[in-house]
Formats: C-alpha cells, sequence, structure tokens
C-alpha cells in the first residue's frame, strides 16, 4: 500500500507516531495498522456514544501492544449501544462492528463506525426535535 503525505503530516503506524517534514510517499509492504492524521479523533469531539466507540477502537489500534484496557471498555460501551438502540441499521452495524473488532480488524471497524455517524446524527435529531404545543 503507498501513501503520500503532506508536509508536517503525522501517520499512526503500528502505535508509533511519525510526521514528516516535507512531501512524501511512504509503501507500506506487510500488514501494519496505520491511521493518517485526519482520521484521528481528539477524545474533545467523542461527543456522542458513536463517536466514543470511534475513539476507543482508535486507541486499540493506535496501541496494538496493549489493548486489553480499551478492549474491556469497548467491550462495555458496545454492550451499552446494543441495549438502548433500536434502529435495524445501527442494531446490523453494530453487529458488524464487534465481528470486525473481534477479528482485529480495526481499520476496517473505524470504517464502518464512521458510516454510521450519520445515522446516529439523525436518532439523536430525532429525539430533540421539539413537536409544537399548540394553546386551546
Amino acid at each position: 500500500m503507498k501513501i503520500s503525505l503532506r508536509a508536517g503530516e503525522r501517520i499512526y503506524i503500528n502505535g508509533a507516531v511519525l510526521r514528516v517534514d516535507r512531501k512524501v510517499s511512504v509503501e507500506l509492504v506487510n500488514d501494519v495498522m496505520f491511521l493518517l492524521e485526519g482520521q484521528v479523533m481528539q477524545a474533545s469531539d467523542a461527543t456522542t456514544a458513536l463517536r466514543q466507540l470511534y475513539f476507543i477502537v482508535q486507541l486499540m489500534l493506535m496501541n496494538p501492544t496493549d489493548v486489553s484496557d480499551a478492549s474491556a471498555l469497548y467491550g462495555r460501551h458496545h454492550a451499552a449501544l446494543l441495549a438502548v438502540c433500536e434502529s435495524r441499521e445501527m442494531l446490523d452495524g453494530l453487529a458488524a462492528i464487534d465481528e470486525l473488532v473481534g477479528t482485529t480488524r480495526y481499520f476496517e471497524a473505524l470504517k464502518r463506525i464512521r458510516a454510521l455517524f450519520p445515522v446516529e446524527q439523525a436518532i439523536l435529531a430525532a429525539a430533540t426535535a421539539v413537536t409544537p404545543f399548540e394553546a386551546a
């Protein structure tokens, strides 16, 4: 896999953080877990349940040698999401995510979680929609 990076951009590979000082292409010739800087979510951006799940899986990807704490947190958070979700699309997505995480395919799990962000947003928007009160 060949990845192009801009000057000053970071890439997270197997727990290491690399920053390049100029435009560069990097070829990954074996299996590695990586995230580009634009795919990394900051803790302050994990403002919804699904975004928190993304952040937890991201931790597992970024520190593959020590996933035990993040894995336990993932299990609890995933179970809590399953307990409250009613949307079939969300439930199907959570099942697929769990399968990916279970096989340590964290990058694919992150992609699947990102695909569910609009679904979660629609659910949250519908839940907080205020219906107009008609005065008698």
